[in-house]
């Protein structure tokens, strides 16, 4: 099946679209480094660099579009809707121009014929209001208005920890398809822990190293480590009495219940976002082990092999060498877990 990508960041999402028999023949990303990655990954795509709300560009992407292209997959991006960014209210949802991309993608649909289609966003995506054609409408009631006598709407919330994946990451997922073809969602699977994950990956403290690929650990602060060695596991530094994350001047840091916070072993991940690499932001740290000194190992993020892990890509994942530790983790965060994305795809049934 041949399909095109819209938002394709890196094209972390399509890592195991090959394993479907699925050909992304073309992409379509706003930034020219992630173009590059893009095209590291996958040299046979025709990747278009450009803003979609140019009318060029779309013109390029509309023209570049064949027939026999039966499947669309698009993630506009979700700065503007996630939960963790500045936009809490409709009114900043209604300013953020990022919000209404899925109008461009709504151009595509209409000039084209596509049988599948899948947009995955935040969940909070389903909650947006947006102006259309007169009122004030929610995603789903846009989209059954204007598709819904062509293609089969199902529009649901899933959960990677629950489909394979050692991250606890909701997306919601748009599936269209048209009337008297079948598209399953797949199986809700075991979750998997992150003692399950990468218990098994020797413990590193803060900037050291191993002899195992991509497992390395950043360097940290020398106070923030103090802080995260009197942490123990599913734990914030934030509310410790003592060793608590400190400034420079020795001023206490202020921060939420899920700053400078340890992961949970008997849990997977939290979500990965693009801040992995802080170890002050949203439950980045490492889970640690109790030491006999009564202080806890691993005060550091997990290492770029333990996001791949948890973020289900291969463990000896082709990254190349001019791409920072800081951008990988940036664009593992944009992305869907890709053997979410595969199982969700897996459902489609068509004739070959």
């Amino acid at each position: 099946m041949k399909g095109i990508s819209l938002f394709s960041s890196a094209g972390i999402a399509e890592t195991y679209y090959n394993e479907l028999d699925i050909d992304i023949v073309l992409a379509n990303e706003l930034l020219e480094k992630r173009v590059k990655l893009y095209k590291h990954f996958y040299p046979d795509t025709e990747v278009i660099c450009g803003d979609i709300q140019d009318k060029e560009i779309k013109k390029r992407i509309l023209t570049a579009i064949d027939s026999d292209i039966e499947l669309l997959v698009a993630t506009p991006p979700c700065q503007g809707l996630s939960s963790i960014g500045k936009n809490k209210t409709q009114e900043a949802f209604v300013s953020d121009k990022r919000n209404f991309l899925i109008f461009d993608v709504f151009e595509i649909i209409d000039a084209s014929n596509f049988n599948y289609i899948l947009i995955e966003n935040v969940p909070r995506f389903l909650k947006m209001y947006f102006p259309y054609e007169g009122e004030i409408l929610l995603l789903e009631e846009i989209i059954k208005l204007k598709y819904n006598d062509k293609y089969t709407i199902e529009i649901d919330v899933l959960n990677a920890s629950e489909y394979g994946v050692s991250q606890s990451r909701p997306r919601a997922i748009i599936r269209l398809y048209k009337k008297g073809l079948r598209w399953n969602l797949p199986n809700k699977e075991p979750k998997i822990t992150l003692e399950e994950a990468i218990g098994h990956l020797p413990s590193l403290e803060a900037d050291e190293g191993s002899e195992i690929k991509w497992h390395f650990s950043k360097k940290h602060n020398k106070r923030d480590i103090l802080a995260m060695k009197h942490t123990p596991a599913g734990k914030s530094a934030i509310k410790n009495e003592f060793y608590y994350p400190k400034k420079e001047n020795g001023e206490r840091i202020k921060g939420f219940h899920n700053t400078y916070k340890r992961m949970s072993w008997d849990e997977p991940a939290h979500a990965r976002t693009t801040n992995s690499g802080n170890i002050g932001s949203h439950n980045n740290v490492h889970p640690g082990r109790l030491q006999a000194d009564g202080t806890y190992s691993d005060a550091r993020v997990l290492t770029i092999l333990e996001t791949l892990i948890v973020s289900s890509l291969p463990e000896d994942w082709d990254i190349p060498e001019w791409a920072t530790d800081n951008f990988i983790r940036t664009v593992i965060g944009e992305a869907i877990p890709p053997l979410m994305s595969k199982k969700i795809l897996q459902g489609i049934e068509y004739e070959s």
